[in-house]
């Protein structure tokens, strides 16, 4: 055995460091380049993410929470922080003191921060969210100046960063949309040169962005799903070919794996599982294994997936459970008590990936991997 874990993440260093190089290379070195870190680095595990991408040459890290934010400070990570989603008026106070960059576009949030900072005595480094058509968060266009005006009144307060966000540039190979979201932010841009307002920071750019649109990089690109060697969709990965760009060689960084707990011999007609879901057709040998929907193997895939034993298939049998799901193993010789199995990623020339569960699921590769819960350990190799 090479760990002593019934279930484990295992995280490839040197595709990590390939994915981040094909970014690097794309948007050169005068373009800041910052990996997207939330939500557990995507499932992959943040600090072991956040180390690694430093070392690789990102430039910052991009956080959903203040929790994110404060994890990373703990942990001694002392580059360029920026909270993407929303801090709450009563935990500014612990952002500015961590010295957390942070994604603005209320005036409440304005006048609380200009308090802390006076209070405090540090600058405090804001990107200013506008909105160009994705109606999440973000500042309207006719408020921009309103709200830079009354940024400019606290000499505390450092318009550090622009920012905005694309809305449909993943989902399609007609451009339009982005387009016209491109064009908003940058006649906001001239509108500011116009106006003497300097804001060196912009940054519009996503992965499917970054690799489709150079015209997006402006000052620094934001680079989530495609950093973890996963398309951001089939729709991305055809468009580079439309336009007869070379893809991006990306290589998967995750592979989740698992052991088996028991073996165990079942009868012709036997029902397996929650609700009978699943009667054997013939004398069948099950394995059990210790993962199921809390761990975020979703329950959607019960009866349709299956897990590589051996370099073989295992097809699921049953309900995926809170806690564990039954392969059939009957077909494939020599498999013990607590062997190897893997749910995601490669064994020997057969290979389950993010997007074939996506398939099955009805979801995207996002959600397959951000889903694997942070508990499980994530192992470095």
């Amino acid at each position: 055995m090479t760990n002593k874990f019934m279930q484990w993440v295992e995280i490839d260093r040197s595709a990590l460091i390939h994915n981040i190089r094909q970014f690097r290379s794309l948007v050169g070195n005068k373009v800041n380049l910052l990996a997207v870190v939330k939500a557990n680095a995507y499932g992959h595990g943040v600090l072991e993410i956040s180390r690694i991408a430093l070392k690789a040459g990102v430039d910052w890290l991009g956080v959903n929470s203040l929790e994110e934010g404060l994890l990373l400070r703990r942990k001694r990570f002392n580059c360029p922080l920026l909270v993407l989603g929303y801090v709450s008026l009563g935990e500014l106070e612990k952002a500015i003191a961590n010295n957390l960059r942070l994604t603005v576009y209320n005036f409440e949030t304005i006048h609380h921060l200009a308090k802390i900072g006076r209070r405090l005595k540090k600058k405090v480094f804001l990107h200013l969210k506008l909105e160009t058509g994705t109606y999440r968060q973000g500042i309207r266009s006719e408020d921009l100046f309103r709200f830079i005006e009354e940024v400019q009144k606290f000499p505390n307060l450092v318009m550090e960063g622009l920012s905005s966000h694309f809305a449909n540039i993943e989902d399609t190979t007609d451009h339009s949309y982005p387009r016209f979201q491109l064009k908003n932010f940058e006649r906001i841009i001239q509108k500011l040169k116009k106006n003497k307002v300097e804001i060196p920071v912009k940054h519009i750019s996503c992965t499917a962005s970054t690799i489709l649109f150079p015209e997006t990089y402006f000052d620094m690109v934001r680079v989530g799903i495609g950093m973890y060697g996963l398309w951001p969709s089939k729709e991305t990965y055809l468009s580079c070919l439309l336009q007869k760009r070379q893809p991006l060689s990306l290589k998967p960084v995750l592979s989740w794996k698992a052991r088996v707990a028991q073996i165990k011999q079942v009868s012709k007609g036997s029902f397996i599982g929650y609700g009978c879901t699943y009667k054997t057709t013939r004398a069948a040998t099950l394995a059990i294994l210790p993962v199921g929907y809390f761990d975020g193997y979703s329950r959607s895939l019960s009866n349709s997936s299956y897990v590589l034993v051996k370099g073989h298939r295992a097809l699921l049998r049953g309900r995926v459970c809170m806690n564990f799901i039954l392969v059939d193993i009957t077909d494939i010789p020599g498999v013990n008590l607590e062997d190897e199995v893997v749910l995601l990623g490669r064994d020997g020339k057969e290979v389950i990936s993010a997007d074939y569960l996506a398939s099955l699921a009805a979801t995207i590769n996002y959600e397959v991997v951000t889903r694997i819960n942070p508990l499980i350990p994530r192992v470095v190799i």
